[in-house]
């Protein structure tokens, strides 16, 4: 049992699995920083408040802190917007480019004589007359 678990976690899937998300938690860990940090008092910059993430409101003494649910709504959108856009938007025209069909069974051919075209199993030529092969 002890071997197959061992097969399970070397298998090379596992192992990519495992880098992707440990890859994309430090990614997640940048954009929310990049979010929270840069992007959000620059908005609040804009509409002259001094800090995005505290803005607030107050209902019978309950303090709803919607500037935090900001920040983690636009990380989430920088986020799905990147994974969007480099990595599924890729893969889909990746796929879509390998799922030619292969061209169909040509149905007919050239009369050797006067050009014109012809069903494949024809013996002579419907235009010309000329015998075919």
């Amino acid at each position: 049992m002890a071997s197959g678990f061992k097969q399970f976690l070397l298998r090379g899937s596992v192992v990519d699995m495992a880098v992707g998300v440990v890859i994309g938690a430090a990614f997640a860990t940048v954009v929310g920083s990049f979010t929270k940090d840069l992007l959000t008092p620059l908005i609040a910059a804009i509409v002259q408040k001094p800090d995005f993430s505290g803005f607030a409101f107050t209902i019978h003494n309950s303090k709803f802190l919607y500037g935090d649910f900001v920040n983690a709504l636009m990380s989430f959108l920088i986020v799905a917007a990147i994974v969007y856009y480099f990595v599924v938007a890729p893969m889909n025209a990746l796929v879509a480019h390998s799922r030619k069909e292969p061209p169909a069974d040509p149905t007919t051919m050239k009369c050797p004589e006067c050009l014109s075209e012809i069903p494949i199993g024809a013996r002579r030529c419907a235009h010309c007359t000329a015998a075919l092969a």
